[in-house]
Parts: C-alpha cells; sequence; structure tokens
C-alpha cells in the first residue's frame, strides 16, 4: 500500500482511527524506510494501532467487507481451480467459487487495478474481501504448501537435491562478464528441479526433453532411442517458473512469450561437456520448450559402430576415397544423417587434406576441421559461407543441408572444380533425392556428372542385451514383410523381455539401416533423360542396391533388432 500512502492516511485520519501527529510519524518511517515498508506495517510497529482495525476501516470506506480468514475450511475444488502460482504472485487466496465467481481475499482495498488483473488472469469474475498479508500467507502455505516449501519438497521426493552441485554451468562465468546477478536464495529449488530434469535425461541417454504445457498437467518427456517416454513431472503450478528458468539459462527473452524462440545450454555434467539447443513456442496452456542434448562425448566417429556391414563399408571407403563429387545422405530428421557425415570427415580427415563444414548449427566440434556456423543475420547463409569456404583451397566440404537451388549449384561448381562435397537432403529414399535436386531446378546432366553416391537411412532400436531372447515371429509379421522359410530357417530374431536396463521397453541403444545408391553409368543415362524416381529406382534394384527395409530384415535376423522395428521404420519402404 506504499504508493497509496497519501489516500491512507486521509482515510485513518477522516475517520479518527490515528491522529495527526501518529500519520506524522509513519509517515516518517515510511520515507526511512524508502517505501520498502507498507503504511500499515509502520502504524503497527509503532503501535499506535492495530492491522484489523486498519483494514476495517479502509474496507468499509472503499466498499469491501473484512473478513478473517485463517479458520476458514476450503473445499479443495476452490484451490484447484485457482491457480497456486496466481495465489503466491499476487499475494492473494481463494475462499470460496460459487457459479463461476471467485471470492477472493486481498490485502488491499486501495490497489484498484489487482481485482481487474486477476479477473483478466483467471477468465472469471472476481468478488473481492480484505484480510491481512499475515493470515493470506498462512492459507497458502497452509492449502499450496509454500513455493519454496513444496518445491523443496518436491526435489527431496525426486532425490534431486544435490542436483545442481553435480552441474556446473559453463553459462554462470558469461552471466559474471554480462553483469547478470546470481540467482536469488528462493529461486535455488526451482534451479534444483530444473538441474534434476536435464541430469536424469542425460543419464538416461535421452536425446531430447520435451517440457509441454497441459490443461491441467506440466508433462515432461524424454526422447529415448528414438521413442518418447513420459516421466514424473513438477505441479502444473511450477510451469512458468522452470520455464523461466530454462530461458534465462538459454539466454532467450523472458519477457517474450508470444512469438517461437531458439536459444542455447552449455553446461558441465562432471566432466562431460553438454550443449543443450533449445527451443521454445506459445501453445494453448502455455509455452511448450524442447531441449536437444548434443553429448560431445558420446558421438561415435567410427564407421563400423554405425551398423554397416562389411559389404556396406567396403562400399563407403570407396565412396570418401574419391577425389571429387558428391555424396548425399538423406532421411528425415533425427536419423543420424550429421553423425554419419561426421563419421566419414573423422575417417579421411588427414594432415594432407583440408577439410570445411558449413552447418546449422555446429552440434560437435572436430578436431582438425574447420566449423563455420550459418548466421542469417549476419548473411552467414549456406550458400553465402559455401562461396567463401571455395577460396579457402579446401580439399573436402560439408554443407550441412542443400536447402535451395543456390546451395545446390555452388555444391555442384565445388564438385566439378575437383573438390569432394558431402551434403544431406531431406528425401525418403536415395533415388528421390535426383529428382529432387533437379525439382530445386539443377539441370539433369549436371546431377548425373557430379553426384556420384547417395544414402538414405534410417535408425532402428537395437534389443536389449540383458534380457533379449529367442522370439518366433507372428503372422502379421511374415505377411507383412512377405518372409519366405528361407528366411525364417536361418534367421535368430530376439526380442526383449524388458528389465531395468532397458527401462522395461525390451530395447537399448540405436543401430542404423542404410540404403547406399552408386551412380552408375546406366543410371546417369536414366537421369539424362528425366526418369522418374520410380524408374530410376527399378534400375538401381537391379545394379544391386540393398533397399532399407532389406538392410533392415539382415539386422532383424542377427537377433540386433526386432521384425516389429522393421516394420515401424521401414513402412514407407518401396518394393
Amino acid at each position: 500500500m506504499t504508493e497509496n500512502c497519501e489516500t491512507i492516511f486521509d482515510v485513518l485520519q477522516s475517520t479518527g482511527t490515528v491522529t495527526e501527529e501518529q500519520i506524522s510519524d509513519a509517515w516518517d518511517l515510511v520515507r526511512e524506510r524508502k517505501g520498502k515498508t507498507d503504511i500499515v506495517e509502520a502504524l503497527k510497529e509503532l503501535e499506535y494501532v492495530d492491522e484489523k482495525k486498519i483494514l476495517e476501516v479502509l474496507a468499509e470506506q472503499y466498499g469491501f467487507t473484512y473478513q478473517d480468514i485463517r479458520d476458514l475450511t476450503i473445499p479443495s475444488e476452490v484451490t484447484d481451480a485457482f491457480p497456486a502460482e496466481t495465489a503466491g504472485k499476487y499475494g492473494v487466496f481463494p475462499i470460496a467459487f460459487e457459479d463461476d465467481v471467485f471470492t477472493v481475499a486481498i490485502p488491499d482495498p486501495i490497489n484498484f487495478d489487482l481485482v481487474d488483473t486477476l479477473r483478466y488472469t483467471l477468465k472469471r469474475e472476481i468478488q473481492a474481501v480484505i484480510t491481512s498479508k499475515d493470515q493470506i500467507k498462512y492459507m497458502i502455505d497452509k492449502y499450496y504448501g509454500g513455493a519454496a516449501g513444496q518445491v523443496d519438497s518436491l526435489i527431496k521426493d525426486m532425490g534431486a537435491e544435490n542436483a545442481s552441485a553435480e552441474m556446473s554451468l559453463v553459462e554462470e562465468k558469461q552471466n559474471e562478464e554480462a553483469g547478470i546477478s546470481k540467482a536469488r536464495t528462493d529461486d535455488a529449488p526451482i534451479i534444483k528441479l530444473v538441474s534434476k530434469i536435464i541430469i536424469d535425461a542425460y543419464k538416461m541417454k535421452a536425446s531430447d526433453i520435451h517440457l509441454e504445457p497441459m490443461e491441467k498437467k506440466y508433462r515432461i518427456r524424454y526422447r529415448i532411442d528414438g521413442a518418447l517416454r513420459e516421466v514424473e513431472g513438477p505441479p502444473k503450478y511450477l510451469q512458468n517458473n522452470v520455464n523461466s528458468r530454462l530461458k534465462i539459462m538459454a539466454h532467450m527473452d523472458i519477457s517474450e512469450k508470444r512469438i517461437p524462440l531458439d536459444g542455447r545450454i552449455q553446461l558441465k555434467f562432471g566432466d562431460k561437456s553438454l550443449d543443450l539447443r533449445v527451443s521454445s513456442i506459445p501453445t494453448t496452456w502455455g509455452e511448450s520448450i524442447v531441449m536437444r542434448i548434443l553429448d560431445k562425448s558420446s558421438i561415435t566417429l567410427d564407421i563400423p559402430k554405425l551398423g554397416f556391414y562389411s559389404d556396406d563399408q567396403a562400399i563407403i571407403n570407396r565412396i570418401i576415397a574419391y577425389p571429387d563429387g558428391i555424396f548425399l545422405v538423406t532421411g528425415p530428421t533425427g536419423s543420424g544423417k550429421t553423425t554419419s557425415l561426421y563419421a566419414f570427415l573423422n575417417t579421411i580427415n588427414k594432415p594432407t587434406r583440408k577439410i570445411i563444414t558449413v552447418e546449422d548449427p555446429v552440434e560437435y566440434v572436430l578436431a582438425g576441421i574447420n566449423q563455420v556456423q550459418v548466421n542469417p543475420l549476419a548473411k552467414m547463409t549456406f550458400a553465402a559461407a559455401l562461396k567463401a569456404m571455395l577460396r579457402q583451397a579446401p580439399n573436402i566440404i560439408m554443407v550441412g543441408e542443400i536447402r535451395d537451388l543456390e546451395t545446390a549449384e555452388i555444391a555442384i561448381q565445388a564438385a566439378q572444380t575437383g573438390h569432394l562435397v558431402f551434403s544431406t537432403l531431406h528425401t525418403n529414399d536415395a533415388p528421390s533425392a535426383v529428382t529432387r535436386l533437379i525439382d530445386m531446378g539443377v539441370q539433369p546432366f549436371l546431377v548425373a556428372s557430379s553426384v556420384r553416391a547417395i544414402m538414405a537411412q534410417r535408425l532402428m532400436r537395437r534389443v536389449c542385451k540383458k534380457c533379449g531372447a529367442p522370439v518366433q515371429p507372428t503372422e502379421v509379421e511374415i505377411r507383412a514383410l512377405g518372409l519366405d522359410d528361407s528366411f525364417l530357417q536361418s534367421a535368430t530374431l530376439m526380442q526383449g523381455k524388458g528389465c531395468d536396463v532397458c527401462g522395461g521397453t525390451g530395447y537399448k541403444g540405436r543401430v542404423g539401416i542404410y540404403e547406399i545408391f552408386v551412380l552408375k553409368d546406366e543410371i546417369q543415362e536414366l537421369i539424362y533423360k528425366k526418369e522418374s524416381a520410380q524408374v530410376i529406382r527399378d534400375a538401381a534394384r537391379k545394379g544391386g542396391m540393398r533397399t532399407l527395409r532389406e538392410d533392415g530384415l539382415r539386422k532383424a535376423a542377427a537377433g540386433t533388432t526386432t521384425l516389429a522395428e522393421v516394420i515401424k521404420t521401414t513402412m514407407g519402404d518401396k518394393e
């Protein structure tokens, strides 16, 4: 009430509640405390009048009712309908909810905007009564557990007392240099909770963390081995606190909640360095945040460990040994394209070769390789970076993705002038990449003469080694995959039963399946003639190309994955 001191003094004096001398003393105390002391608190501290009397007088003056609420019993449906975050933020407490109208205890009858703010926030009609701040705080603690207290209890239940101690943030030094103060003591529980969410995801080897606001809950899911798994989440009323903490960590604008935002968190977990790419978008029930976990120590840079069999590995080794040309890797987001490209580059990374990459973003730092980050705001696009890279006299170039005609044409120009170019495209299979480039506007003869090979890939879940056991295929699987007797007799099919290691899923880790398409002379002739993707695919199959489904069946027959995974992953595979 400090900002309304003079109005309150006038009311109290005109009603004879306090004298002019008492008002003068209280006013001096308010000014001495530089507005940090409430007028009611000043009069109480000076023992001129009790708080109840002041509030009764003010309530009557402004058309409210004073009410003691400490001994009230509040039905759970009232507190469930009124968010704890709103109660704590505005220092108010709901005492009734009837006919879509909240009866709310507020401490300040002079704060004319408060009722309107609550009405707008809750989308409900508000009827206010006046009571003391102490009583409101008591009821919030009693019915909502107190924000900090409940979070501390939650942290203890979740086993996260030492979460923030386990994880040190690289951002702290950056914040200090930028003049950003350290978190307040009352923020510590939220910091622990956010640390707990990230640490648990890392320990469970999740690739993504999804924090999703629902109507009545705040859902947290981890993407583990490509599948989303829901985990215990915090109460709904902590949603904004958690989101704000993450946006601060990612150096995002916490005041902006209306548009999509992107950020990045760098942190250390023990001796591990992690990067988290953070994305937020506004949804019906609040901001949805997704974090992609990039563990620099976990990237596989050894080609055999990606899941290539010896025959496919021999083809890959031959392709990446070419002196020039384009090698494309295709597949949907999250299919491991970047990891494959990094493994290829690492294999051919020699002191005698200069390698430059342009990526969006640079996910992992590779020793001995020059990596460029795309920055559209600085006009550093894929095309602009690629043009500049060619002046650096590289032997090998990697372009994170060919997104437009300009980038495609520069990549082809580089391939034709003696550079080996690696890049990615989003297509369902390898032969479709040819028609995709032509659809972009690249001349067919340039595609035929520049592209050396295309590889499509997917990731399938591995059978858990601990609980995996032999299994017989179902009739549905046999029909769906067209399995013959020779396959069934020679295959060693496995299925995980579910254990503590795999979290009851029967799967642990992932393996790649691949479709490697080498552009031979007969294929180049078809491209010159602008034949369809299906004609090119048929010719590639006749030339020995193994499809994604066929490679998946090889790995299922060896017990590496399951037939169910093959069906799910290669549902769109064309025969």
